[in-house]
């Protein structure tokens, strides 16, 4: 059985969701590690079966038994990491956002043009079981021409502090870390139409909320709370070529009443909500019809998502599979998240 030799750059927490795919796919070899912090390196490398860990990635990049590699560090890294990969001859699955501009995404997309390399980028959500399951009723005709979609994804506890909090490392706030997941599970369903034009808002009101102690949160290691230059909240209208508009709205800190999650696509046909639970709405018979496919589970299942993600990746490594989140991609939503803060700074919707 043909397998692909694995490198995996940054070993942070989203690095275990990769590794640990990897491990349990068949046609996966993980043969090397590589983190600044060489001691995590070894120690990852070790958990997880890897014979070889580098403290530069240049050097995992150089070692000619590695195929590909997936890239797990912070923001500022990842176009950059992405670039010396594939400039190296490796395939490339890189975390989202792939970018903290739209610039860097062109270089990156130039560059594996280039090179002719598979370059993935990590919009895991688009791997789990209930988007598979809907993207097969859309690409069915059941929901018809997509013309509307909502995209929601609302925490109000705050940030998690150190290079979340950091926009020169992060790129942004919550619009690029969490709200990239929704805005493109919108765009992949309504079938990926070009941005034509962005009006926007961010805000800036309420900080990290470091004063709220009585409900859990996530921080990072280094969380200082003195420490935070990206936005609150934003929101916005996008439109596209086709016709169609998407209405979003993200945050870290919100005085809402709790956390919340919603995905939804509109057609001429049939509507469907995927997140927190996939129904699909139609009509029949001359009624409205609500339909609840039956997955096995209500809200998104990390495991299952990555597991297929990284499937993915190794069959469009071994030229068996189309990768489902290319780099163009990739470039498409860095210019949304671009446009969202370009139209909030001056103020007015923007062409993009």
């Amino acid at each position: 059985m043909q397998q692909v030799k694995i490198g995996v750059v940054g070993v942070g927490s989203i690095a275990n969701c990769h590794l640990k795919a990897y491990q349990g796919n068949p046609r996966a070899e993980l043969i090397a590690v590589a983190d600044i912090n060489a001691d995590r390196a070894a120690a990852t490398a070790d958990r997880w079966g890897a014979n070889r860990s580098y403290s530069d990635p240049a050097e995992l990049f150089a070692d000619p038994d590695i195929d590909a590699v997936s890239i797990c560090t912070w923001n500022n890294t990842h176009a950059e990491l992405a670039v010396a990969a594939v400039e190296a001859g490796k395939h490339v699955l890189v975390e989202k956002p792939m970018s903290r501009t739209y610039a860097e995404a062109q270089r990156l997309e130039d560059v594996v043009k280039a090179h002719d390399r598979i370059l993935q980028v990590g919009f895991v959500r688009r791997h789990s079981q209930n988007c598979r399951v809907l993207k097969s009723f859309i690409d069915a005709g059941d929901l018809g021409e997509i013309y509307y979609a909502k995209a929601s994804c609302i925490r109000r506890m705050g940030n998690p502090g150190g290079w979340f909090a950091d926009k020169a490392i992060s790129g942004g706030g919550p619009l690029i870390d969490i709200g990239v997941h929704v805005i493109d599970l919108c765009w992949y369903l309504m079938g990926t139409p070009r941005v034509t034009s962005v009006s926007a808002n961010t805000y800036e009101k309420l900080g990290n909320r470091s004063n709220v102690t009585t409900l859990p949160r996530y921080q990072v290691a280094d969380y200082d709370p003195t420490k935070n230059d990206v936005e609150d909240m934003a929101n916005a209208l996008i439109r596209f070529d086709n016709g169609a508009s998407l209405i979003m709205d993200t945050s870290f800190s919100l005085h809402a009443t709790k956390d919340s999650l919603a995905v939804s696509v509109y057609g001429d046909k049939g509507g469907a909500d995927l997140e927190p639970k996939l129904q699909i709405a139609s009509e029949k018979h001359e009624t409205i019809v609500n339909m609840t496919p039956q997955i096995g589970f209500d809200a998104f299942d990390l495991d299952d998502g990555f597991d297929h993600e990284i499937e993915n990746f190794v069959a469009a490594c071994l030229g068996e599979a189309e990768s489902i989140a290319p780099v163009w991609q990739g470039a498409e939503v860095m210019k949304m998240l671009e446009g969202v803060y370009t139209s909030a700074a001056q103020g007015k919707e923007i062409q993009v």
